[in-house]
């Protein structure tokens, strides 16, 4: 009988190898979801970052396409100044051929109405030509004057005529997605 028994379990194929198989298939399925979940997570992280970056780079970027340039006392020409501050956007509008700018000439109280319109115009005009040297197409830039009738500061001293008297620039077109160049420092 002792013979006969052990012949039976002779007889049975064994289950662990094949449940052992099935585990370990399982457990690489499992591991194979998740690395794949966590590249899509990655991938999604890196999305993420190069979209922040990209919306920080375009604010930056209209940010020193803003930036204003001030005049001395009845001057139109650009003081040096200016001249940094108008070479911080030359890269950013080659990078952007699509940026329109309005430049907005201002002066300050002193002079008349009229003296102050056509001196707006002339600094205006001034910071066109200076970008325009720089072989940015003319077309991309709309001057106008305001003379005195926008003053940054209404109060009547040197400090308040010196922010006065300036161009300002605002954006009319192709400034949704701006790209702001790499420098090579």
């Amino acid at each position: 009988a002792v013979v006969a028994l052990g012949a039976c379990s002779r007889r049975q194929p064994p289950q662990q190898p094949a449940q052992q198989v099935d585990d370990e298939a399982a457990r690489r399925a499992e591991e194979e979801r998740r690395r794949a979940e966590e590249e899509a997570r990655r991938a999604e992280e890196e999305r993420r970052r190069a979209e922040e970056e990209a919306r920080r780079a375009a604010a930056e970027a209209r940010n020193i396409l803003a930036e204003m340039v001030h005049f001395d006392f009845d001057r139109s020409d650009i003081r040096p100044d200016a001249q940094e501050t108008l070479q911080r956007k030359i890269p950013i509008l080659r990078a952007n051929p699509g940026v329109r700018l309005v430049i907005e000439g201002h002066a300050d109280e002193r002079g008349s109405v009229e003296y102050n319109i056509a001196l707006g115009l002339r600094r205006a005009n001034a910071v066109k030509d200076y970008l325009v040297g720089f072989g940015l197409d003319a077309s991309r830039f709309e001057t106008q004057s305001f003379g005195e009738s926008r003053p940054l500061d209404p109060a009547s001293n040197e400090a308040a005529w010196a922010r006065n008297r300036r161009a300002e620039f605002r954006i009319t077109s192709g400034g949704d997605n701006l790209v702001l160049p790499r420098t090579s420092e």
